[in-house]
């Protein structure tokens, strides 16, 4: 092990460099510790939701795998932002950015330190994809852990999670439940530490850390509270030491053009969040690769449906793990040809190979290939003159996939929000929210709050949604997000009036979203330019908003591909 001259070297070799020794030494390593090669442990563990709060246990479980595997772990905690406490107010303008946020300070950490490798431990939407995106930018030996999912709760002898509260709200409001009855819903919904128990964000990017390679197949699913976690996490910090020990595989390896692509189809065969479809591209663009909306779109419309998970569906992650995790879906993607098999994974065996050991659909929870519950996934992008650029609808357990009404136009969330709660709206409405765009907003705001609220007065199919902001991935009914170009950079959206008619057809054959004017009179209307008033925003939301690009290529804030030269 001191014949290996490690990155972390540069940060301890050499008479200049005494004196960080003399801080090695006050850390309790001794001289053993010190040549070793050292390893930082990132997680987003805390207090600020049960996504978050199991993390750092697990984090110190991993640090003993990192350990006995010949390493020296160094915990470095970083920021996090729960989707959960931001909800349907003003802070939620600060959860995609805080994955700007994490990426960036993994990164900083690391050059910083001059880490030899990363074990990255995340439990909630922005945190996981944050951890991912600064490993991929950074390129040293890295594994990827999720915490694991909440166990659901129970009532009237059926599993209830988190989007029942949200609905039920809905449901106060209009006059169809009792304040007491969505009381006691919240005090059961999510009984355990851990992150919301359906096909949301947090479980959808945890099947796509295993299956891009940087986390353990079998790893995602397995509840946050069980006690297998503690082996899991010990033993990704042992596969994390045997990568940087043989020079990798390093996570530009493991994230390519077809991993990506698996990616995206296990993301269709789950009805997963509409969130990675933002998450992907800014995870190839780390890597230096051009993955877009439009690549994601490609892969989505041809692969089938196959995990009957909720929200569109029946089941939640407790379920899939109980049928042997995230591996028995993509099983029978590759039996169905719908991936590519060659792809490598964190053990350095190919895709296709570690999967031999999993078991295959049992047909309920996950069906094989040939009995797909839908012929295409459960995201689709529509194109149009209201989005040249696209726009993005969760068509999975939809019912409809047509709409044509009259457009009610709100300038942002919470001028929405007010009129939704009063039931100021019609059957046969297409709401219009704009100014939320990554760069408008700014922050690209998700708006579950609204969305539930409609589902839960009864209305989530007889409305249509659109918003150049974007959607939880707990999210359900005719909601469409990430139009594009957004309304802060002229897209069409910025001039829709109140009663324009819009035209909706998420058909496989269509895919369209149409304004039903003339190019004339749009073109009149972007000649007028539109006000769009925006405060003076300072700190971290005025640097996002000047560096953001468009959500079809991930809304990311800098320029990709970064190639670090050892430093020192």
């Amino acid at each position: 092990m001191t014949e290996r001259h490690w990155r972390s070297s540069t940060i301890y070799e050499g008479v200049v460099r005494t004196t960080t020794r003399a801080f090695l030494y006050a850390l309790g390593q001794d001289d053993e510790d010190i040549v070793r090669p050292h390893i930082g442990v990132v997680h987003t563990g805390g207090e600020m939701s049960p996504c978050n709060m199991l993390l750092r246990d697990q984090a110190l479980h991993a640090k003993t795998g990192v350990s006995t595997g010949g390493g020296t772990p160094h915990e470095c905690p970083v920021v996090s932002v729960s989707d959960g406490l931001s909800v349907a107010h003003s802070g939620m303008r600060f959860s995609l950015l805080s994955r700007e946020l994490i990426a960036d300070s993994v990164e900083a950490t690391t050059r910083a330190h001059q880490w030899d490798g990363l074990v990255g431990l995340g439990g909630c939407d922005k945190n996981m994809p944050g951890i991912m995106m600064g490993m991929i930018r950074c390129n040293v030996p890295s594994a990827f852990l999720y915490g694991g999912s909440a166990l659901p709760g129970r009532s009237g002898g059926k599993d209830v999670n988190i989007v029942d509260t949200y609905e039920m709200i809905g449901k106060v409001l209009a006059g169809e439940a009792e304040e007491a009855e969505l009381a006691a819903n919240a005090r059961i919904s999510v009984p355990t530490p851990g992150a919301c128990a359906g096909q949301y964000t947090a479980n959808t990017m945890a099947m796509v850390s295993e299956t891009v390679g940087l986390a353990l197949l079998g790893s995602s699913m397995v509840p946050a509270v069980y006690s297998a976690r503690a082996p899991l996490a010990r033993r990704t910090g042992r596969e994390l030491m045997r990568a940087v020990l043989n020079d990798g595989p390093l996570p530009r390896d493991l994230v390519t053009r077809a991993s990506l692509e698996n990616a995206a189809a296990l993301v269709a065969a789950t009805g997963g969040s509409t969130n990675s479809v933002l998450h992907l591209p800014a995870l190839a663009h780390e890597a230096g690769l051009r993955f877009t909306m439009e690549d994601v779109a490609e892969v989505l419309a041809r692969t089938p449906l196959i995990a009957d998970l909720k929200p569109g569906g029946q089941y939640l992650a407790r379920d899939v793990y109980e049928i042997g995790g995230a591996p028995v879906i993509l099983k029978a993607l590759l039996q169905g040809g719908f991936i590519n098999g060659d792809t490598p994974t964190l053990t350095g065996v190919t895709l296709a190979k570690a999967l031999e050991q999993f078991p295959n659909a049992d047909g309920r929870v996950v069906k094989p290939a040939d009995q797909a519950i839908a012929p295409t996934g459960g995201l689709t992008v529509l194109k149009g003159n209201l989005a040249p650029d696209g726009a993005l609808l969760k068509v999975a357990g939809l019912r409809t996939l047509k709409h044509r009404g009259p457009a009610r136009v709100f300038e942002s969330e919470e001028e929405c929000l007010v009129a939704v709660r009063a039931g100021a709206y019609l059957a046969g409405d297409v709401i219009v929210i704009r100014n939320e765009g990554p760069k408008g907003g700014p922050g690209m705001r998700e708006m579950l709050g609204i969305t539930a609220l409609i589902y839960g007065q009864g209305n989530g199919e007889k409305v249509a949604l659109i918003t150049d902001g974007r959607f939880s991935g707990a999210t359900r009914g005719l909601c469409i997000g990430h139009v594009g170009p957004e309304s802060a950079d002229s897209g069409p959206i910025a001039f829709l009036r109140d009663g324009d008619i819009i035209a909706i057809d998420a058909s496989a054959a269509e895919r369209s979203l149409m304004v039903e004017i003339t190019g004339e009179e749009l073109a009149l209307r972007s000649g007028e330019g539109f006000a769009h008033s925006q405060r003076k925003l300072g700190g971290a939301l005025e640097k996002y908003a000047a560096t953001v690009g468009p959500a079809r290529l991930g809304a990311v804030t800098h320029s990709g591909g970064v190639v670090w030269e050892r430093d020192g």
